[in-house]
This record gives structure tokens, C-alpha cells and sequence, in this order.
């Protein structure tokens, strides 16, 4: 047999960090080396649990439809919550992913942030905020419950990368979230001054979230800025 046929016959066998560890238990390997195996263990679990993760939510944007606009508002239909989670969540659940909200309040603006979880554990979440929703005659509690529900809809939609079949118009308070969106993901301080600018003109009644959003992201990209030597 030449040496090519013995390479191409030859099995290569890959040690896992698990198998590593099991191997250094038998061996009464020291405290410190079992303590880095761990940590190598940890992180190799960490990884495949994201790549895992990755692959599931390909293979969800993949299949997903585009979304039904179900709900009418003013002149115009849009993709309600309910609805929407009817058309993913059996899509969801075949990829092994599934998702909830977390609220806060804080300085009278309302916070909601999506998280969808993978089975093996790796996880992402998006945060919008807003103001309470006080278009109508909303008492407190009202105007709280509109905006959470316009931000979990607008999160799950961000993290998930939904599309729905129409423009979404359903009132003011939804457009103004797509502009704190925007602020929220504005590359540089000129887009950032542009686009604030702007929302702050157009949405008056929604001015304290939309400095809160500029102001936020102005810090992230002031740390972003490399530093002079």
C-alpha cells in the first residue's frame, strides 16, 4: 500500500475539550490544569450553542413568510401581534427557537426588549423605547399598554427580520418607532444629528424618547471612536 492510500485510510480522530477533561480526571491531573480545561470546555459549549443558534435562525428567515397585515388602522392594514406570533411560532418551535419580552420603566419612558433563545442555550435580544402612547383618550395604564404592545411587535419584527407585505402606517406612535430604530442604529454623528433633527420636528409628542434615543446613541458612538495614541 502506498503512503497516499495509508494517509487516505487513516482516521482522524478529534478530541473534544469533555474528553480532554475526562482524560485529566483519570490522570489526577492538578487543580490548575482541570480549571483551564473547564474554561476551554466552557467556551467550546458556547460556541457550538451560537453556531447552532446561527444555522436555526437561517433556516427560520429561510422558510418564514412574508407577514399578513390583518389589522386595520386609520386608512391602512398592518401586521398585528397576535397574528403575527400565529403565522411563526410553529416555525419557530421546529428550529428550536422560541422568544419573550422583558418591560421597565424608567424616567417615564417605556423599554421592551425581545429575547429569542435557542435550545442549546445562545441567545439575542433587541431594546426599544418609547414614550407612553397617550393619541386618543388612553387613561395611564392605557397609554403603557399601547406602547409595550407596538414595541414588542417592532422588536420581534427587528430581531427575527420579519417582512410584511405592506407599508406599515398604523398611526404616528408606530412611525415615530421606526425613527427611534433609526437613531438607535445610526452609524455616525452626522446621520445620527440628521435623523434626530428630523423626528424631533415630526413627532413633538414623542420628543423625551427621541433625545433619550440620541442621547443614548451618542455615547455608544463616542466609545466606538478609536483614540489617539
Amino acid at each position: 500500500m502506498s503512503n497516499l492510500s495509508k494517509i487516505e485510510n487513516k482516521q482522524v480522530t478529534t478530541v473534544t475539550p469533555a474528553q480532554m477533561l475526562q482524560i485529566a480526571v483519570e490522570q489526577n491531573a492538578d487543580i490548575e490544569k482541570l480549571e483551564k480545561l473547564m474554561d476551554l470546555q466552557e467556551r467550546w459549549e458556547q460556541n457550538a450553542a451560537k453556531k447552532s443558534f446561527v444555522a436555526a435562525m437561517s433556516a427560520f428567515r429561510r422558510e418564514c413568510p412574508e407577514i399578513d397585515r390583518t389589522k386595520k388602522a386609520h386608512n391602512s392594514n398592518y401586521a398585528g401581534l397576535a397574528e403575527t406570533l400565529q403565522q411563526i411560532n410553529e416555525l419557530l418551535a421546529e428550529n428550536g427557537l422560541s422568544h419573550d419580552w422583558e418591560t421597565s420603566q424608567n424616567d417615564g419612558l417605556v423599554s421592551v426588549t425581545c429575547n429569542v433563545t435557542h435550545i442549546d442555550g445562545h441567545s439575542k435580544s433587541t431594546t426599544l423605547t418609547a414614550a407612553p402612547d397617550t393619541t386618543g383618550s388612553k387613561n395611564a395604564i392605557q397609554s403603557v399598554g399601547s406602547a409595550v404592545s407596538y414595541l414588542q411587535r417592532y422588536t420581534l419584527f427587528a430581531i427575527l427580520g420579519l417582512a410584511s407585505k405592506e407599508a406599515d402606517t398604523d398611526g404616528n406612535s408606530a412611525q415615530c418607532l421606526d425613527a427611534i430604530a433609526q437613531i438607535q442604529a445610526a452609524e455616525d454623528a452626522d446621520t445620527l444629528k440628521e435623523l434626530y433633527v428630523s423626528a424631533y420636528k415630526n413627532y413633538p409628542k414623542h420628543r423625551v424618547a427621541l433625545t433619550k434615543a440620541k442621547d443614548d446613541r451618542k455615547k455608544e458612538l463616542n466609545k466606538e471612536e478609536p483614540k489617539d495614541d
